[in-house]
């Protein structure tokens, strides 16, 4: 039996969570950001922060939500109501990473286990523009969607204790880029030194979901180079508008 999308419920009694079709696709994230938008904009003269997953949104209330069942009915109707959005426009940020023996702990792992040369995961990594999803599980982790199905390889049994701020790695289906040390259980196959999250700047995070990103590779002393350029506040990051009409 088809199910109806979305689904409106709470969550506690300070959360309230909108679900939609359990997909991982770019139609559904245009969807999913355009309610956002529109949810976001309903609650401009109150307090509340709005998060999206790969098919839902996460409403959180700073108090107690006081009448659920009438904030449940506004919501729907809100979206009900809603013109979704048809066209795309965001931003392609260019990240260089560094696949060096050093950064790039798995890579050799990678390589042996899904049979491709340490060079092809490099051109394979390198040749997206990967999508980004959302952001977490820590503050300015990027979920990346668009990862070259030969690189696709599970995430490690017993993580490591302790991942090198910048390490971009691989889970499943997904690439990211750790921005702060964490233990993590992804496969590691380089670094990337851009800061992905200060929490003195507004926004904290420059990149949001919606965006694109396209990573090319340096070699340590480029990467060295670019990170005391990072240090100086010298370096200038490649950014591009991007823009798609459906």
């Amino acid at each position: 039996m088809k199910q109806d999308f979305p689904k409106i419920k709470p969550m506690g009694q300070r959360a309230i969570l909108i679900e939609f079709e359990p997909e991982i696709n770019e139609q559904l994230l245009q969807k999913l950001l355009s309610v956002k938008d529109l949810v976001q904009n309903f609650y401009i003269k109150e307090k509340v922060e709005v998060n999206n997953a790969y098919s839902s949104l996460l409403i959180n209330y700073t108090t107690i939500i006081e009448d659920v069942y009438g904030e449940l009915f506004e919501l729907e109707r809100l979206i009900k109501g809603a013109k979704i959005e048809k066209n795309i426009t965001s931003k392609i940020y260019h990240l260089p990473v560094c696949y060096s023996k050093k950064s790039g702990l798995d890579l050799q792992l990678i390589s042996e286990q899904n049979q491709v040369s340490v060079e092809e995961i490099i051109s394979r990594h390198t040749a997206p523009f990967y999508t980004v999803y959302f952001m977490g599980f820590l503050p300015g982790f990027l979920y990346l969607g668009g990862l070259d199905e030969k690189l696709h390889i599970s995430r490690k049994e017993q993580p490591r204790m302790k991942i090198e701020k910048g390490a971009v790695g691989i889970g499943e289906k997904q690439t990211g880029i750790y921005p702060q040390p964490s233990p993590g259980g992804w496969q590691i196959i380089g670094n990337c030194p851009v800061n992905f999250f200060d929490k003195n700047s507004l926004p904290p995070s420059r990149i949001s979901s919606g965006d694109k990103v396209k990573f090319f590779a340096v070699s340590e002393e480029e990467f060295e180079t670019v990170s005391r350029e990072i240090e100086e506040g010298n370096y200038q990051l490649k950014v591009e508008d991007y823009h798609v009409e459906n």
